[in-house]
């Protein structure tokens, strides 16, 4: 057996719906392990059934950290969660145990993963209230639209429904000149990483979406939402900028029916799909890529791996 410096970090990745809970569930289990969530939109107390966020039953198996860790309308930052999520790896190694890092947000996973340290550039609040003003006179994808066409690769892996990311990136660009994706500071990975990749046929995953949609629905979905909003949670909050939330807030006001919100949260999921794809390639070669139904294969190539640490 050879020796490492470096801790094991498990990272498992691959887009919405793909079957990411449950494998990492029980490999966790059969592994000695502890999930950190790395989904953004698993943060919030409340939002369980959207979010699709792991059952009482699911986070029962096995610890799982950094979910139901901020109200709907605070804000947890690249950095916050960055902090966060190293000292509970941190503290899972500590504890004998091995740390799976899950996820499909791609810039909170490589910010753990890779070291990044933000942009180091004070607010201002002057240009942002310019770019607010202009996000609700023009609409978001106005907005989104001017940050593509000065930095493309910060656009492809930024929701143009998240305006404050969206607008922080701008913010970057033209207080400092340069590109928000050639800002990001990066160090060598503090982790032996060993990444699992969970792919299936795009077919095979937009079914996987829309049954995810109608069993939402069926769950209480509207429900949740309008509980969220009788709380007094806005739907111009960050947090219900969320697949699905900003969609279910029109069916709570009438303005929508529930047939055209599945239809748009249909299409804007495959949008996400295609770019959760831009994070994580099926090319890097860094990622060993499974179908979700190789459970004993996945199993047989971790236990290589880690043997070999």
């Amino acid at each position: 057996m050879t020796t490492t410096t470096k801790p094991p970090l498990i990272l498992i990745v691959g887009p919405t719906a793909v079957g990411k809970t449950e494998l990492a569930i029980q490999l966790a289990e059969k592994f000695n392990g502890e999930i950190v969530s790395a989904d953004s939109r698993l943060f919030y107390r409340g939002m369980d059934i959207g979010t699709a966020k792991p059952s009482r039953e699911e986070m029962a198996r096995v610890p799982h950290h950094l979910i139901d860790i901020a109200n709907p309308d605070e804000t947890l930052s690249l950095a916050v969660f960055q902090q966060k999520a190293k000292e509970i790896i941190a503290d899972i190694h500590a504890r004998g145990k091995l740390p799976f890092l899950v996820g499909g947000t791609g810039q909170y996973i490589r910010a753990v993963t890779e070291g990044w340290t933000p942009p180091e550039v004070i607010p201002d609040e002057r240009l942002r209230k310019v770019l607010e003003t202009l996000k609700s006179e023009k609409g978001s994808e106005w907005l989104h639209d001017k940050l593509r066409i000065l930095d493309p690769e910060a656009a492809d892996t930024i929701d143009a429904r998240n305006v404050r990311r969206t607008v922080r990136a701008l913010e970057v660009i033209l207080t400092t000149g340069r590109k928000f994706s050639a800002q990001r500071g990066q160090v060598e990975s503090p982790y032996n990483l060993i990444a699992i990749g969970l792919i299936r046929p795009r077919e095979e995953l937009y079914r996987r979406v829309d049954e995810r949609i109608d069993l939402m629905f069926a769950s209480g979905f509207l429900d949740e939402v309008s509980s969220l909003l009788a709380k007094g949670y806005s739907p111009s909050l960050p947090s219900m900028s969320a697949i699905g939330y900003r969609e279910a807030v029109r069916v709570a006001k009438d303005e929508w029916s529930e047939d055209q919100a599945k239809i748009e949260m249909r299409r804007m999921t495959r949008i996400f799909v295609r770019r959760q794809a831009n994070w994580f390639k099926e090319s890097d070669p860094q990622i060993r890529w499974f179908h979700p139904n190789q459970k004993e294969v996945i199993e047989s190539y971790l236990q290589g791996v880690l043997f070999g640490l």
